[in-house]
């Protein structure tokens, strides 16, 4: 049995180890802690037998792509792998691959959380120099909740405008809606069709814990999130070749969506889809649970004003400094459990500055609304400049992104 093999097999019991069941649990739906820092993903690696990416690999990234690693894979944001150094080779031998990630559009305003994946895609677009593929659930969402397929691509719509306001390359950036694609291209549904023969249902209970209740919808559905991790499903931009591989940019909770494809690529005769994985932006009130779209004031969204933006911080950021300014000024704060310092550690890019707030917060030098007031500015200007991008991204330049079509490469 093959490692990818062996990790499906045992894939529910390894998201919550039988000592640790009511510790953390991460699966695509969930994400809980009982530790006030949140996820062990040291931990969380063992379990779900992915790789940490070390020193020696980023070294390694740098020097393959001649330019500094992004601050969100210097600071072990991005902190997991699978296969990272197979992606590696190609491209250091100048050998075709490309890049996939998505989005589950649930809500018309994304928060500041979904960008991170998108923020990362976009600098490895930039640093490889190569396709990217961007899949839009909308399918999986109306099984999933309470909404109707005309209102789930609707929010793929709205969605896709907060992702090309990031600033992929339309020549090189494909976008796509489930229930859109699998129309378009005949090639697309045979690979699905492929994976969903492969699949039994005793093994897709294992790993997403369907019941005898769940809808034949969401249990066939794995398949096609499955199925954008090979470039036979897109024949326009990969000229018919079904022997090019992807990497995979995206939060933890979805490897087992990628185990699971895994599992099914070498009986298909495709490619594994390699993958880099990142840990969780915590929710407002703390690290035991990532940032909700369902919870406005666990968020701070897209769409959010610059008051707004400031009452939630000030009001629901969790605190890791003392109970007085006197304890606090003698202890210092906690920078593992202080939620306004793990937003930093994601959006302010200067390290040296970073630094500098760490030892002072922690030394009790830095108050804790001193810390919240520098967060506050640093998120006001991301996301009134994302708005400002946003507001010129029309219905018809995403129907542009969304029309099948070659890309800027030849195969």
């Amino acid at each position: 049995m093959s490692d990818d093999a062996k990790d499906v097999a045992s894939c529910r019991d390894p998201l919550k180890g039988e000592e640790e069941e009511e510790e953390d649990i991460v699966d695509p739906w969930k994400v809980e802690s009982k530790s006030a820092k949140g996820v062990d993903y040291d931990k969380l690696i063992k379990r779900f037998g992915s790789s940490k990416i070390d020193d020696d690999l980023i070294a390694r990234f740098e020097k393959a792509t001649k330019r500094p690693a992004h601050p969100l894979l210097r600071r072990g944001i991005f902190f997991s792998h699978r296969d990272l150094g197979f992606i590696l080779d190609r491209y250091e031998k100048r050998e075709p691959f490309f890049l996939y990630t998505g989005r589950g559009p649930s809500s018309e305003a994304m928060h500041v959380g979904h960008l991170i994946p998108f923020i990362f895609t976009k600098w490895l677009q930039d640093a490889f120099d190569v396709p990217l593929v961007i899949e839009l659930t909308d399918d999986e969402k109306f099984f999933w909740k309470d909404l109707t397929l005309d209102e789930t691509h609707h929010l793929a719509v709205e969605n896709s405008k907060d992702i090309i306001a990031v600033g992929f390359d339309q020549k090189k950036t494909f976008i796509f809606a489930d229930t859109d694609y699998i129309s378009q291209s005949k090639e697309f549904y045979r690979t699905v069709c492929q994976i969903q023969k492969l699949v039994t249902f005793n093994q897709a209970r294992a790993i997403f814990g369907f019941t005898d209740s769940d809808s034949i919808g969401k249990i066939a559905f794995p398949a096609i999130q499955a199925a954008t991790s090979f470039s036979a499903g897109f024949p326009l931009i990969f000229g018919g070749r079904p022997d090019i591989p992807c990497l995979i940019p995206c939060a933890i909770d979805q490897d087992p969506y990628f185990r699971m494809t895994r599992d099914v690529a070498p009986r298909l005769g495709f490619p594994k889809p390699a993958l880099i994985h990142s840990t969780f932006i915590p929710a407002l009130q703390g690290a035991q649970t990532k940032m909700s779209g369902s919870d406005p004031n666990s968020s701070v969204y897209l769409t959010d004003s610059p008051e707004a933006i400031a009452h939630k911080i000030n009001n629901y950021a969790f605190s890791g400094g003392g109970a007085t300014l006197d304890e606090h000024k003698k202890h210092g704060g906690n920078c593992d459990i202080d939620i306004s310092y793990k937003y930093l550690s994601f959006f302010l890019e200067d390290d040296a500055e970073l630094e500098k707030i760490r030892r002072a917060y922690s030394g009790g030098e830095m108050t804790t609304g001193e810390l919240k007031k520098k967060l506050i500015v640093i998120l006001q200007k991301i996301v009134a400049d994302h708005q400002q991008r946003r507001n010129a991204v029309s219905n018809e330049l995403v129907f542009e992104y969304m029309k099948p079509r070659k890309l800027n490469y030849d195969y």
